[in-house]
């Protein structure tokens, strides 16, 4: 399947966002305009998150069909904090077990009032394909889309980098791992250099770096160290063992060895840098623990950014439908 990357193809006639399958294409403004609705929604840790009754009488259903734990509690509880009904589709136990297309799944679902679908699957394409045979008023937002893109998670790493350094212009931006297999550090990538970030730098193995015609204005390092120096923000990428052949898997211990986040190595990012990691993290070999868990870290603030974004996303596209079913 071709994947949707036309900007136009997300937008209504009047601008107003339909479906989010990528943040390619997207302006500033229409960054910007996201983040600062996420931020809205965000609540100091240990208050009441936020609650509204925004999307009341809508359905929103989830169809993950690859693992999920962080991306698909949030998106649930971003529609039902908007005052949303939740459909969360099981789909080793749906009837595309049975051999039933995506779509004819999505057609079903369709028929019974659902206004949203948030989708994820390891096939590149898919939820373009899905969003261009929905009805008019149906919107479809992507959770992940094979190795191509995860736009809400771009939204959401520069949701945090803004809430900690307060601007993006200026900034060094280290983005470091498994770059080849990663939808996060795409978006990541498109969402920071729409924003203005100065200095972008992707690091990873030769054999776990992108094509030379992805990745355009980002210096590259086959190197760690040079990738951290003077940092102001560290990204770090797990392993995606799922897109790879055996025969392409690091050996753990080596890889920590090269290209594990120390406490020793991050010194030589800024003395403010932050931490990023959008998990699960694999401890050990992609970062340590007390890197992970340390004052340097904002990987838990990530998480509960997340909630912030996707009910952002979720309020700018059903609440701008207009009309009725």
């Amino acid at each position: 399947m071709a994947t949707v990357t036309d900007n136009l193809a997300q937008l209504r006639p009047d601008g107003s966002l339909r479906h989010l399958l990528t943040l390619q294409g997207l302006s500033r403004a229409q960054l910007e305009h996201l983040l600062e609705r996420a931020q809205s929604f965000v609540r100091p840790v240990g208050t009441p998150p936020p609650m509204s009754t925004l999307l009341a009488g809508a359905t929103v259903a989830n169809l993950f069909t690859e693992p999920s734990t962080r991306t698909r509690v949030s998106f649930e509880l971003a529609a039902k904090r908007l005052g949303a009904q939740v459909v969360n589709l099981e789909v080793q136990l749906s009837s595309r077990v049975k051999g039933e297309s995506m779509l004819d799944t999505v057609f079903t679902l369709e028929s019974l009032y659902v206004d949203a679908f948030v989708v994820r699957d390891a096939e590149a394409g898919v939820p373009g394909v899905v969003a261009a045979h929905v009805a008019p008023h149906v919107s479809v937002l992507s959770a992940g889309e094979a190795h191509v893109s995860h736009p809400t998670q771009g939204l959401l790493d520069a949701l945090t980098i803004a809430q900690r350094k307060q601007r993006f212009a200026g900034l060094s931006v280290a983005i470091v791992g498994d770059i080849r297999h990663s939808r996060v550090a795409r978006s990541a990538w498109h969402a920071l250099a729409t924003l203005g970030v100065t200095d972008l730098r992707i690091a990873a193995p030769a054999v776990l770096m992108p094509e030379a015609r992805e990745f355009a204005g980002c210096t590259r390092h086959t190197a760690l160290d040079p990738a951290l120096a003077g940092a102001d923000v560290v990204m770090m990428l797990r392993i995606q063992k799922e897109r790879m052949g055996e025969a392409d898997l690091p050996d753990a211990a080596g890889y920590f060895a090269a290209w594990g986040l120390t406490r020793e190595r991050l010194k030589l990012a800024r003395p403010d840098a932050i931490v990023m990691h959008p998990q699960p993290m694999n401890r050990g070999i992609e970062i340590a623990s007390d890197v992970a868990d340390g004052p340097q870290s904002v990987i838990r603030d990530q998480v509960r950014n997340g909630v912030a974004v996707r009910m952002a996303v979720l309020a700018e596209a059903l609440t701008s439908r207009g009309g009725t079913r």
